[in-house]
């Protein structure tokens, strides 16, 4: 099982970063960093830990362009180890491919990361990594669907999708709201659809996907139709508002 230490200064992809990287059963765990300082301060602690420390990391997922350190030099650094974590960078960028091989990264994956993309990028690091002897057996501690990663100030932490009252679409990202905060992850309103329809989420429009549990009141106006969320009032579009009174209704019955 690999123990992972992903590395962008975007906090939004980073978070998807993780979400992909948890769920493959090939992680064991997947941690984060937002800059190239705490990444190389996290290394070196676990160097100095031993492999076979909670601490220790088999490979990095590392963006190349960064404020200070980009992942090119992190990687030039890392050169001097003696048993340094292998590299898969992970980038918007094609031009840096050539330097990237250079300094023996095991895979090169572009942004926006595909899941099957990303996958394919685990499976070379974990071959490598078991040629090398990186591998350790134990149980994985993945996230569970019930979660999703969010970052914070920097650290990533799990909010439950059952205290996520509605999401927002915002171009590529999706905007999480809360009762108490709201959380911007870089996942396609689409793709939260598709994962959370079992947790009891409806799309009620192009911008919208709401906890049916979450919904406070139904109003009709005229031809139109809204939900209140706690304090917000959503628009219900024609499309999608015979199948969210449907659903209301059916709750409503049970």
């Amino acid at each position: 099982m690999l123990r992972v230490l992903a590395v962008d200064d975007e906090e939004p992809a980073l978070a998807e970063l993780l979400y992909l990287l948890r769920a493959d059963p090939r992680v064991r765990a997947a941690e984060g960093a937002t800059d190239a300082t705490e990444a190389l301060r996290r290394i070196t602690r676990a160097v100095e830990a031993g492999p076979e420390s909670d601490e220790a990391i088999d490979v990095l997922f590392l963006d190349i362009q960064m404020a200070g350190l980009t992942g090119l030099d992190v990687a030039r650094l890392l050169a001097g180890f003696a048993r340094p974590p292998l590299i898969v960078f992970v980038t918007a960028h094609e031009g840096f491919a050539v330097h990237a091989f250079d300094l023996k990264a095991v895979d090169y994956v572009l942004k926006p990361v595909r899941r099957e993309r990303l996958a394919e990028a685990v499976r070379r690091v974990a071959e490598q990594a078991e040629a090398l002897g990186y591998r350790r057996a134990a149980p994985p501690a993945t996230t569970t669907p019930d979660t999703i990663p969010v970052e914070l100030g920097g650290v990533t932490r799990l909010v439950a999708v059952q205290d996520i009252a509605y999401a927002e679409a915002q171009g590529d990202y999706a905007r999480l709201h809360t009762q108490d905060a709201s959380h911007l992850v870089r996942i396609p309103l689409t793709t939260l659809e598709e994962r959370w329809q079992q947790h009891g989420f409806v799309r009620i429009h192009r911008r919208h996907l709401v906890a049916l549990h979450r919904i406070d009141e139904l109003r009709l106006d005229g031809g139109s139709m809204s939900v209140r969320v706690g304090d917000a009032e959503l628009a219900v579009s024609r499309r999608h508002a015979s199948r969210l009174r449907e659903l209301l209704l059916r709750r409503s019955a049970s």
